[in-house]
């Protein structure tokens, strides 16, 4: 009898489409570093094939443009520090305002510990196209309503100008701080970014 065809070529279906998405993978965290130690704009596809250990042809394979390798470098950069934060926060215990803090110090704690990462999603992104703009202002968004939800007062209507008020202070903070080779400790730098987000629990 006759071995059946089909589940033969579902199975190489998915072996090929997970070869795929490891290149894609590969590529995709090679580039953070290349970008985040080079700069996007002096960093080319030959570059970050070389540190993904691809030729140039698998880069086509999961993209048409560096920029969408970039949008793909920072989703997965941001995602991660978002998750990252909001883990420190429930680990802080039901009180609003320790989340908050927790939430903050996790932040500046995470952009110190990996420079690269922190040169990518705050340096690096800006002014490449209108849709890496776009992606910035998901990821914004995204973690404002992380920042909302930890810190604001339940009762409180959400304040939307004082919120990207307190989410943009909070990110020159932190450019301020790289720029000066995160001279402030880090505990110190997040208390003065928590002075802002106080903002959000008043009346």
């Amino acid at each position: 009898m006759n071995t059946p065809i089909l589940p033969t070529r579902r199975y190489r279906g998915s072996a090929i489409e997970a070869r795929q998405a490891q290149r894609r993978q590969q590529l995709v965290d090679a580039a953070s570093e290349v970008y985040g130690r080079n700069g996007y704009r002096h960093s080319s596809v030959k570059q970050v094939c070389d540190a993904a250990g691809l030729t140039q042809r698998y880069f086509y394979e999961s993209f048409s443009h560096s920029d969408e390798l970039l949008i793909a470098c920072y989703e997965q950069a941001a995602t991660a520090l978002r998750e990252e934060i909001t883990s420190a926060a429930e680990r802080a215990g039901p009180d609003r305002l320790e989340r908050g803090r927790a939430m903050l110090l996790a932040y500046y704690q995470a952009l110190k510990a990996r420079p690269l990462i922190a040169n990518l999603l705050l340096v690096e992104i800006r002014g490449i196209s209108p849709a890496v703009d776009q992606a910035i202002i998901r990821a914004l968004q995204e973690m404002n309503r992380d920042l909302t939800r930890v810190v604001a007062r339940p009762d409180q209507q959400p304040d939307e100008l004082l919120h990207a008020g307190v989410m943009g202070g909070v990110i020159h903070i932190a450019l301020h701080w790289m720029a000066s080779g995160y001279r402030q400790p880090t505990e110190v730098v997040a208390n003065t970014a928590f002075k802002l987000s106080a903002a959000m629990q008043r009346d």
